[in-house]
């Protein structure tokens, strides 16, 4: 009898509040709708993963450990579903990591990120949006995605093109390491007459990037260009794992694998 096995692939985060709160979360969604199933963890960044050991003395597979670990379990049948939110850089490489090792067991097969379909995106957006409720004449909302050299990075446009046909022409979508870019959303609010940004992450974890990148005091954080230009700002510190609604998008994923 084959022996299954899912494991949850993520970015991972070394604040640990905000952790419990989103990865671990969506592994436990995941590990409740697919109870014949033994749960395996990995991160991809090794970075993040260095970090955790050496503060917390506690260490996080990377994909290949966890395939290593799942061969010597005796798994032969293994769905590997990521909690990245596109087909960017990170999504690739744990593609190829798990390719590379798939001729070892019976049955591989892996899920795709968060926005796959225009359905996943739309679902998205207005669990987002039901949370930032009635947007004032006077406000406007920004998204802070990631951002990738990768060509999907092009994502994050369409998400700001799909914000204004979903009706919110004063929400806009931009990233930290890519386009749009902070510049390119602060020109774009000085078109209009708003008095107050509300800044919210569009990532799966609200951790280094919305902590520090969007909300933090220095000078070059989104927070405070914001507040240079001349607009009164208020941060909403919640991670896209936070939200049920999205949290059943990556079980669905996972399920349809």
């Amino acid at each position: 009898m084959a022996k299954k096995a899912i494991l949850v692939v993520s970015f991972g985060t070394s604040v640990n509040a905000t952790r419990e709160k989103t990865i671990d979360r969506i592994e436990a969604d995941i590990q409740k709708a697919m109870p014949d199933r033994v749960f395996y963890r990995a991160w991809t960044s090794g970075m993040i993963i260095r970090k955790i050991e050496k503060r917390d003395d506690v260490h996080i597979n990377t994909v290949e450990e966890a395939m290593e670990q799942m061969l010597l379990d005796g798994i032969t049948d293994v769905i590997v579903q990521p909690t990245h939110v596109i087909r960017g850089i990170e999504y690739d490489q744990l593609k190829e990591a798990v390719l590379e090792r798939r001729s070892q067991f019976e049955q591989v097969r892996i899920g795709t990120p968060l926005l796959t379909t225009s359905e996943d995106t739309d679902e998205v957006l207005q669990a987002v949006m039901a949370e930032i409720g009635t947007i004032e004449k006077e406000e406007a909302v920004v998204f802070m995605g990631h951002g990738t050299p990768h060509d999907s990075n092009s994502v994050y446009t369409e998400l700001d093109q799909r914000l204004k046909e979903l009706g919110y022409p004063q929400v806009f979508m931009g990233t930290v390491e890519a386009e749009p870019s902070l510049d390119t959303l602060v020109e774009k609010i000085q078109t209009l007459h708003v008095k107050r940004v509300i800044l919210a992450p569009f990532m799966v974890v609200a951790g280094d990037h919305a902590i520090n990148d969007m909300s933090g005091d220095e000078e070059d954080s989104w927070k405070s260009t914001f507040e240079k230009a001349g607009y009164e700002v208020e941060c909403i510190l919640k991670g896209l794992g936070e939200y049920p609604a999205v949290r059943q998008i990556y079980v669905k994923h996972a399920l349809e694998a």
